[in-house]
């Protein structure tokens, strides 16, 4: 059995909810791998675990050991000194890691075979800088050199960078994979909610069946039933920035830690850079949070148009329904649809750095006065 087909084999199993992408790279591993490679697609298709074996059958290929090769390089963090995988420190890649970690090394020869293979993981969070640097990389690569860049927001990289890549387009995960993976974490009801509002992102779905997403989900439909009741004493939106808040100082104290330990080791961080990592971390995850609570919110007004349309089937929020039947009971179609509207609105807003507590204190006083019209 050749290599090209052992290391197909290996990616048989990986690529197993993600057929189309199967007969993509088994075919380049068979003919020899494009320079460049954009894996885009939703967050939590499988992105990175379809990408490490990929890199192992392209590494393995000329290797005098491909067994140890292949297993080496599906360790993460990978000990393969050929393999170079960034992650993001916080909200953002560094321009400095960029550049000595991938423009610096690609044109040294590879340490064992005839490949070097660099991979950067959530490439839409490289700003233009790091991007722009990255052209005459991929514009005029080394042989031996491959960059592999994952996205899960495809308008994020700039098109002179995704024009030089050969895209692999992920799906969604179907429902029932979903489902299955979900299975002992939660009650049925809400393993079955929590992938309807996952969108295809196993990673969300595992995150809403869980303690933390429960109580995202609660702190949300609390405030929605706060707009219906046109009772703020409690002001429910400083609990979803409560939790967002929560987030974020646990995400900062994860990233403080792992440089810690980085400088311990011998790794040369400054506090300055230590800082900001954290900052950019901290800052990251709960902006994420609370997309992901403004997301919830919007599908919970969604569930109000479906209940009022007789179509209770099409319901995200699979297991509140006598909730949302109680909260939909004379509410018209139009106020329903122009709340989910307003709740876009506002998550477009986050965007552009504005005040969350104001906005989303404003968002409640909206749905309020739209949604309690005599």
């Amino acid at each position: 059995m050749s290599e090209a087909t052992t290391a197909a084999g290996a990616l048989e199993s990986a690529t197993a909810n993600q057929p189309r992408v199967r007969l993509e790279l088994e075919a380049a591993l068979r003919e020899g791998p494009a320079h460049a490679y954009l894996m885009r697609g939703p967050s939590g298709s499988g992105k990175a675990e379809i990408t490490r074996a990929f890199v192992a059958g392209i590494l393995a290929a000329d290797s005098p050991d491909p067994t140890d090769t292949r297993r080496r390089a599906m360790l993460d963090p990978s000990p393969h000194p050929d393999l170079i995988w960034l992650k993001p420190t916080g909200m953002s890649h560094a321009f400095a890691d960029v550049k000595e970690q991938v423009i610096r090394r690609a044109p040294l020869k590879p340490f064992e075979g005839d490949h070097r293979v660099f991979v950067i993981e959530a490439a839409e969070a490289l700003n233009e800088e790091s991007q722009n640097a990255m052209l005459k990389t991929l514009e005029e690569p080394p042989a031996h050199a491959h960059l592999i860049l994952l996205c899960s927001d495809s308008e994020s990289v700039l098109p002179t960078v995704a024009s030089r890549c050969r895209a692999i387009e992920f799906d969604p995960l179907d429902p029932g994979v979903i489902e299955a993976a979900l299975e002992g974490l939660a009650d049925p009801d809400s393993i079955r909610a929590a992938t309807r509002l996952s969108g295809g992102d196993l990673s969300r779905a595992r995150l809403l069946a869980g303690e933390s997403g429960q109580k995202i989900r609660a702190a949300v439909e609390a405030m929605m039933a706060a707009t219906l009741e046109a009772y703020f004493s409690s002001s429910p939106w400083l609990r979803v920035l409560a939790i967002a808040e929560e987030a974020g100082d646990q995400a900062g104290e994860r990233v403080a830690a792992e440089l810690d330990a980085e400088v311990k080791e011998g790794t040369k961080h400054t506090k300055a850079e230590i800082d900001e990592a954290v900052r950019r971390a901290r800052r990251r995850e709960r902006t994420g949070i609370l997309d992901l609570s403004l997301g919830l919110a919007a599908s919970w007004a969604r569930d109000w148009t479906a209940l009022i349309s007789g179509a209770p089937d099409l319901a995200f929020n699979a297991d509140r329904l006598p909730v949302l039947e109680d909260q939909a009971e004379g509410m018209g179609l139009g106020p329903a649809r122009r709340a989910v509207e307003l709740v876009a609105g506002t998550r477009r807003r986050f965007a552009l750095n504005v005040s969350e507590e104001l906005a989303l204190e404003a968002l409640c006083f909206r749905l309020e006065s739209l949604l309690n019209r005599a």
